[in-house]
């Protein structure tokens, strides 16, 4: 289990060199998720003090991060006319090293539950659609592709949209199975 917590001022810089491995990681295989160092430190400081950010240790006592992600409530510059409140995951990175071992998995629940508790019923992110193993992995994870959308920011790019639905966390008398809320 991860001891995920908000992040403070003091993670900014550590959740950009994570990201930074990553953007190099992926630009390394030729993958366009995320183009090298194209999110300032300010950028992350400021969502960092909105609240929006959560950085994750192995143990609460743990200095390094092994993963962060940003979860904010509406995203209308990427699902546009389909913006509702809903839970948006946006800079998912784990650490390299930590790759395969469920860390991912176990942020987008802490999403989930996060999101539950806020009252709205879906959980929804956005990856580069020429990013077919991400999208599987979202796939994997219960997400269900809902849409595309192509913008210009510095560049021309598609994103492909995924949603799944809040589930309620309460077992259905141990069988492992969640009831949708």
């Amino acid at each position: 289990m991860l001891d995920i917590r908000p992040a403070t001022p003091d993670d900014a810089a550590a959740i950009l060199a994570l990201r930074h491995t990553a953007e190099d990681w992926l630009a390394d295989r030729g993958i366009d998720q995320w183009r090298p160092r194209e999110v300032p430190l300010s950028v992350i400081e400021s969502q960092v003090a909105a609240g929006e950010f959560v950085v994750a240790r192995l143990r609460p006592t743990d200095t390094p991060l092994v993963a962060a992600m940003r979860l904010i409530w509406s995203d209308e510059p990427i699902w546009l006319e389909e913006n509702a409140f809903a839970g948006y995951v946006h800079h998912l990175v784990v650490d390299r090293s930590h790759s395969g071992r469920g860390i991912g998995r176990e942020l987008l629940d802490w999403a989930e539950r996060t999101t539950h508790d806020a009252g709205a019923s879906v959980l929804r992110l956005d990856c580069v659609e020429t990013n077919p193993q991400l999208r599987a992995y979202y796939a994997r994870l219960g997400f269900r592709e809902v849409g595309r959308r192509e913008f210009r920011a510095d560049r021309w790019l598609a994103v492909t949209l995924f949603e799944r639905d809040v589930l309620r966390r309460e077992e259905c008398r141990g069988t492992g199975v969640h009831q949708l809320r």
